[in-house]
């Protein structure tokens, strides 16, 4: 069989799939989610065994330490994984939730009803987790998936799908609504991306490289997420040492994150006062500075920031600082050079964070918070299934709720149109 034909087949079982998923009771949904929970603790020995051999190719061909550790299932990881499947399993089901109801002068009852998006595909890199991670959030809103993950991690989400599709077939749902493209020949990825009239939503997460691709082949509305050039602002009132603490939080507890703040912004009237504080903390926990000019006035022993330095998505103890004149100049920055993902701003002038909320175009604006609450977990989505940089059809974080659109239902008694 050719990959073309295979990648259709896998579709169009989807497809069916889906069409009866839609339909299936929270109740059996969540006896799947928490049976799949168990098994993936019961198969752990399988599970580790399938993944040496992702970490054996990996290793043989050069991937970097960081990859393997993201490529690599153990005891812990596997119950994280179990976790999160049963966090889901707990969670409000969307599908059938009626958002809206109002009654038109003509006596019709209008509302609207959360229904799944159909078929997802989800073209990712690396982690494993995200093949449970994925499944279980589009087996609880209703929808079918096709996953694609990389060539390093091909033994492992495969086994990964057998033992949640084993499940499936014991509690009667169609084994279809999770599958893995089972060959790591990127022409699968081609093929997949055209076929429009059986996916409906196509979710990249990896890279910007990864993402960018993907946008390029694709035929089917794509959840985008390039990058993200985080940014805080701390302002002329802030809490010296509430800013410090918190950019600390945001730049080095997890640097190589989507979320991780990647620009400091500081007004000019603090800089001389915060800027020697900040920067101690930051290069004793082994951050890298590049600074404006008007930073390195003040810590001359820094990097020069460049322009292409404001674009950045470092992902590592990388920083670059500004030193701005007001809230305007902070806000135009981001504007500018800032990537829709997260901003925060550090301020004691209530104005001012009203105006950094209100103002402020990025999918997640915090006050006097870390950029690392830019999570769906933290927000109390319960699970993301990735962030979205772009406003259609979801913004931010998305959990099963954007995992979801709505269908208008009509009540009536007799009307015809006039």
């Amino acid at each position: 069989m050719s990959i073309k034909t295979q990648v259709i087949e896998i579709a169009g079982k989807s497809e069916k799939a889906a069409n009866i998923l839609a339909n299936i009771s929270s109740q059996v949904k969540n006896k799947a989610l928490l049976e799949m929970a168990d098994e993936l603790i019961r198969n752990m020995d399988y599970l580790t065994t399938e993944n040496a051999k992702d970490i054996d190719y990996a290793g043989k061909k050069g991937l970097s330490g960081a990859m393997i550790d993201r490529l690599t299932l153990d005891e812990s990881t596997l119950k994280g994984m179990a976790e999160g499947l049963k966090e889901v399993a707990a969670l409000p089901d969307p599908v059938g939730e009626v958002t809206s109801m109002w009654r038109r002068p003509n006596d019709l009852l209008v509302g609207r009803m959360r229904i799944p998006l159909g078929v997802i595909g989800i073209i990712y890199e690396s982690r494993p987790n995200v093949t449970a991670d994925a499944a279980a959030l589009c087996l609880k809103s209703g929808n079918a998936v096709i996953l694609r993950g990389g060539s390093e991690a091909i033994n492992s989400n495969l086994a990964i799908a057998k033992i949640l599709r084993d499940v499936l077939r014991n509690v009667n749902i169609p084994e279809a609504a999770i599958q893995v493209i089972p060959t790591t020949d990127r022409q699968a990825v081609s093929e997949m991306l055209k076929l429009d009239e059986y996916i409906d939503i196509i979710i990249p997460r990896g890279g910007e490289e990864l993402i960018r691709a993907v946008v390029d082949q694709s035929k089917i509305p794509v959840i985008k997420h390039y990058k993200g050039v985080c940014h805080i602002f701390v302002d002329e009132s802030a809490d010296l040492d509430m800013a410090v603490a918190i950019c600390m939080n945001a730049k080095t507890q997890r640097p190589g994150v989507c979320n991780a703040m990647e620009t400091l912004l500081i007004h000019k009237d603090i800089a001389e006062t915060f800027l020697p504080r900040v920067a101690k903390k930051l290069r004793d926990a082994g951050v890298t500075l590049r600074g404006c000019e008007n930073t390195r006035r003040i810590l001359p022993d820094i990097e020069t920031a460049t322009e292409d330095d404001w674009y950045e998505e470092y992902l590592d103890l990388v920083l670059a600082i500004r030193v701005v004149n007001d809230i305007d100049e902070a806000m135009a920055h981001i504007e500018k050079y800032g990537s829709l993902h997260t901003e925060s701003i550090i301020t004691s002038d209530y104005n001012n964070s009203q105006r950094f909320l209100n103002e402020v175009n990025s999918s997640s604006v915090l006050v006097n918070a870390s950029t690392r609450f830019s999570d769906g977990f933290e927000l109390g989505l319960g699970a993301e299934i990735g962030i979205s940089t772009t406003k259609l059809h979801a913004f931010g974080p998305m959990g099963l709720e954007e995992l979801t659109t709505t269908k208008f239902i009509i009540y009536g008694n007799g009307q015809i149109r006039t």
